[in-house]
C-alpha cells in the first residue's frame, strides 16, 4: 500500500537514490531547496525586514545558505548565523556566494524572520553548547521563525524541544516524524526536483508539484 509520509531512514535512501540513479546532484537539489525556501520567507517578509539565517556545515546549511543569496538578490537584508566554521566544500561555496550577493554575518539587533537551517535530518541530540546558544537567541527573539525540512532540536518521535517553529518547510515528501508536531505549526513540502519514479520506487504518494512547488500540508 502506498504511503503518504516517509521516516528520515526512507528519505536518506530516497535521496541517495535519486543521486545515484538520476544523476541530480546535490548541489543542484540545494539549490532548488534554497530557492523555494526563500519564497517561502519572501511570502512572509516585507521590503524593510530584516531576515536572520543560521546555518551549519552540511547540506542544509547549504539550503539556507542559498536562499540568503536568494533573498539578498531580491533585495532583503540578511544575516547569518555561521554558528560552526564552513569547511565543507559545497556549503563553503555557497557560503560565499551568499557574502558576495549582500549577505552578512552576525546576528543583528532584531529579526523579523529567523530561519532554522542548522543541521538536517542528520542531526544528532543532545545538540552542542553553539547550537543551543543560537536556538536560545532565536527563540526569545520576537522573529517569526521558519525551519527547513525539519526543525533543529526535535525529537525521533517527533517532540520539539529545540527551535519553536511557526513553519516548517520539509523537501520532496512530507516526514513522518513531523506529524507530531503542534498542530499550530504549518508544514509545507517543497519540490527538489525528484522524479515521479523515484517515489514509485519507494512506495510514496508525490505530492503535485505540476501547479505549485511549495505545498500547504
Amino acid at each position: 500500500m502506498q504511503v503518504t509520509s516517509l521516516s528520515l531512514e526512507a528519505f536518506k535512501e530516497m535521496d541517495y537514490w535519486a543521486v545515484e540513479k538520476y544523476k541530480l546532484s546535490i548541489e543542484l537539489m540545494m539549490e532548488n531547496a534554497g530557492l523555494q525556501l526563500a519564497r517561502l520567507v519572501a511570502k512572509k517578509a516585507t521590503q524593510s525586514s530584516v531576515v536572520t539565517i543560521g546555518v551549519g556545515n552540511g547540506n542544509n546549511g547549504g539550503g539556507g545558505l542559498v536562499a540568503a543569496r536568494r533573498l539578498a538578490a531580491w533585495g532583503f537584508k540578511v544575516y547569518l548565523d555561521v554558528v560552526v566554521p564552513i569547511t565543507k566544500d559545497l556549503p563553503k561555496t555557497q557560503l560565499e556566494r551568499a557574502l558576495l550577493f549582500g549577505a552578512k554575518e552576525g546576528i543583528p539587533e532584531t529579526t523579523d524572520i529567523w530561519v532554522d537551517a542548522y543541521l538536517g535530518f542528520s542531526q544528532r541530540l543532545p545538540l552542542s553548547d553553539a547550537f543551543a546558544k543560537s536556538i536560545g537567541l532565536a527563540n526569545a527573539s520576537s522573529a517569526f521563525r521558519i525551519s527547513l525540512d525539519i526543525p533543529i532540536g526535535i525529537s525521533k518521535n517527533g517532540e520539539l524541544s529545540g527551535f519553536e517553529a511557526d513553519q516548517v518547510m520539509t523537501l520532496a515528501a512530507p516526514k513522518t516524524i513531523l506529524e507530531q508536531l503542534p498542530s499550530g505549526i504549518e508544514v509545507f513540502v517543497a519540490d527538489l526536483g525528484i522524479p515521479k519514479a523515484v517515489y514509485r520506487h519507494f512506495n510514496v504518494e508525490m505530492p503535485d508539484f505540476s501547479k505549485n512547488q511549495l505545498i500547504a500540508l
